[in-house]
């Protein structure tokens, strides 16, 4: 079960502020999301420091040994969270450990924020072709704006802190079925993998949404997760809607209540009939 992000220590601390209104100044207490490194390792062999949200951590470990290609769910035997000073071990214990001396591609720098590639060594390893997507279903946009209108009132930590980003999975009907927070936009799409994977969720029966832009990677992400709809609250980049293209994938993005832009594959995102045309 993912941890209460409303308990101190679950995402957030408290910490003593100067609040300045105007002519009057007056100390109070403010909510400040967590970030701290949490340096993922692979029988016993470091691949990544990312700096992330210290909650729903296993949901991290599976879906980003997914998307990162370094070991499939079902190839996961036990996943260990150490605290230390410096931060957080992730301790991911996979059936099939790389051969001693093996060089699995592993960044060992730090990421920012959950940043993908910082680290990487070679520049084949950062822009990633994911194979197709299935066709999944299709949605209406009055279900796309559900959604964005329940994911309002799903985000605790952000609630608390103004300093988080979600990703949210959404049933066709725009019914909200699981939603993951963490500072790094990358961290919380997967944290949401991670849980629908642990949850048996089928990636090809609804549709992802998130709180921030829609850059390559979230969309190598998604396709690799086998989702066949990312939508985004801001913009997409260039580059996210070649590979959404290429992939198969349909991206929407700039999506607030009543309008969005779709930038590639729009059959699966049915529009209202205009009442003025014909």
């Amino acid at each position: 079960m993912p941890s209460d992000p409303t308990a101190e220590g679950a995402g957030y601390l408290r910490r003593p502020v100067t609040q300045v209104r105007g002519a009057s100044v007056q100390p109070a207490d403010d909510l400040l999301a967590e970030e701290i490194p949490v340096a993922v390792h692979y029988d016993g062999v470091a691949f990544a420091v990312m700096m992330a949200t210290p909650h729903d951590l296993e949901d991290f470990a599976y879906g980003f040994s997914l998307t990162e290609g370094r070991a499939h769910p079902r190839d996961i035997v036990a996943i260990g969270i150490r605290p230390v000073l410096e931060g957080i071990f992730l301790d991911i214990t996979t059936r099939h450990p790389a051969p001693t001396g093996a060089d699995e591609g592993g960044r060992n720098l730090p990421g920012r924020s959950g940043c993908g590639i910082c680290g990487s060594r070679l520049l084949e390893e950062v822009v990633k072709h994911p194979a197709a997507v299935a066709e999944g279903t299709t949605i209406s946009a009055a279900a796309l704006e559900a959604a964005l209108q329940a994911l309002e009132h799903r985000q605790p930590l952000n609630a608390a802190t103004g300093a988080t980003h979600a990703a949210a999975w959404a049933r066709p009907d725009g019914a909200l079925v699981l939603v993951r927070e963490d500072v790094g936009r990358h961290n919380a799409l997967d944290k949401l993998i991670g849980a629908m994977l642990r949850a048996g969720v089928e990636p090809d029966r609804g549709f992802a949404l998130v709180t921030s832009r829609a850059s390559y990677e979230m969309v190598t992400k998604a396709a690799i997760a086998g989702m066949p709809l990312l939508a985004a609250i801001s913009a997409p980049t260039a580059l996210a809607v070649h590979l959404a293209q290429d992939c198969g994938l349909t991206l929407a993005g700039f999506v607030r209540p009543g309008r969005h832009v779709i930038y590639s594959h729009p059959r699966r995102l049915i529009q209202p009939e205009d009442p003025t045309a014909g």
